[in-house]
């Protein structure tokens, strides 16, 4: 059996588990994929629906059965399931389409599985067993996990936002490098961005992780899910810290703290090993 690891969707709606080895990747508004970038042994998508009644996933799997007389129930020990597939050629081989209907509590759930003919499907089915509904009015524990296209999206557009800030203002190339953060410095010795401008300030705490990413090795991001809280941090794979770019200056800036970027950048790296 593969080694997993857990994926929690924006919003943390649900979740489940992954093989190590695959990553997720752009897909269509709602859906999720997930591949081997490496080795292909098939393609995952997910989309989860959720429903204004606690039987929502039972009633989804009913009238997916109802519609489509070709689907086959699946046989799930705590959800409801109908299965079906179907076959296409492409570039001279043959492809299978496994199609799942799940229902789980108030959620249904599309699950497709491409793969080559004749091959096992054991891999999609852990997955699938793996799906859980996560309750929004229980209080769970923070947790981290890889991270997920949505934080990254995140990273890129704060990273894009201030790189063409100091580029315009100070006519200098923002190149991620430790060179730039006396760039960054300046912007908050000079009081560029208003203390009101949370998310200018939290965009300036993401770029000096992108540096501290591009600089230090073993540093890899990571989603953290804490609470109604689902943001990007750095975890330093050596030692296990985690560095929360909100921290690095946003929270800093709220409590009226007097501090420099270049001072806030040190801090971080030292602490990667205290």
């Amino acid at each position: 059996m593969k080694t997993m690891k857990k994926f929690i969707s924006p919003n943390t709606w649900f979740e489940f588990e992954y093989p190590e080895a695959w990553f997720e990747f752009e897909d269509g508004e709602g859906a999720f994929l997930f591949y081997n970038p490496d080795v292909w042994d098939g393609n995952f998508r997910i989309s989860g629906f959720k429903g204004e009644t606690p039987s929502y996933g039972e009633e989804f799997v009913r009238d997916e059965i109802d519609y489509n007389l070709k689907l086959k129930p699946y046989d799930l020990s705590d959800a409801d399931g109908a299965y079906e597939v179907s076959y296409f050629e492409q570039d001279e081989h043959e492809f299978a389409s496994h199609r799942w209907y799940i229902g789980l509590r108030d959620m249904g759930f599309v699950c497709t599985f491409t793969v080559l003919k004749h091959s096992s499907i054991a891999l999609a089915e852990q997955i699938i067993k793996s799906i859980k509904v996560r309750d929004l009015s229980e209080k769970y524990p923070a947790e981290i996990i890889p991270v997920r296209l949505s934080e990254i999206y995140a990273i890129d557009e704060a990273y894009e936002s201030i790189a063409k800030f100091v580029k315009d203002t100070f006519s200098k190339d923002f190149q991620g490098i430790e060179e730039d953060v006396a760039s960054l410095s300046k912007i908050l010795d000079d009081q560029m961005f208003s203390a009101k401008k949370r998310e200018r300030w939290i965009d300036l705490g993401l770029t000096l992780a992108v540096i501290m990413a591009n600089e230090i090795e073993g540093i890899e991001w990571k989603t953290l899910i804490d609470g109604n809280r689902e943001a990007p941090v750095l975890f330093y794979n050596p030692t296990g810290v985690i560095i929360d770019p909100l921290k690095l200056v946003w929270s800093r800036v709220k409590a009226g703290e007097n501090f420099s970027i270049t001072e806030s950048y040190q801090d971080a790296l030292a602490s990667l090993h205290a």
